[in-house]
């Protein structure tokens, strides 16, 4: 079983619904650096089975590269409990993805989304008046 999962438009709200840590590579084929980053990709992949890891060809899903406005490739976007933390263009080290794995695990998740429902009743406030 391959220890990536390929995302499409057709199975990401199910991946993202699963909550838990999840890792996407916007990636393409005639891309060197996101060739040069898939092998770091793949082995955290290996190293790390509670963590879904999944890659987006933005040339077949132009339609999920749009939504995040993906400008550069590779860029690696980063979920916990379906929540986006961030978005990170370029090919990482594997020295530096192993510590942004770790930054993400230490994330007080329950923080993030007190932060997230203050800021929509913000906004929801707003939209109101």
């Amino acid at each position: 079983m391959a220890a990536t999962l390929e995302l499409t438009e057709a199975n990401f709200e199910d991946t993202l619904k699963k909550g838990g840590i999840l890792f996407i590579d916007f990636w393409a084929a005639w891309c060197g650096p996101c060739r040069a980053f898939a092998p770091t990709f793949e082995s955290a992949a290996t190293k790390h089975g509670d963590i879904t890891f999944a890659k987006v060809d933005t040339e077949a899903q132009q339609g999920l590269a749009q939504a995040f406005e993906i400008r550069s490739i590779p860029t690696l976007a980063i979920f916990r409990d379906g929540i986006l933390l961030g978005q990170n263009p370029g090919a990482l080290p594997p020295d530096a993805f192993d510590k942004v794995i770790e930054q993400v695990r230490g994330i007080d998740m329950d923080k993030v989304k007190a932060e997230v429902a203050a800021a929509r009743a913000k906004q929801e406030a707003g939209a109101k008046s």
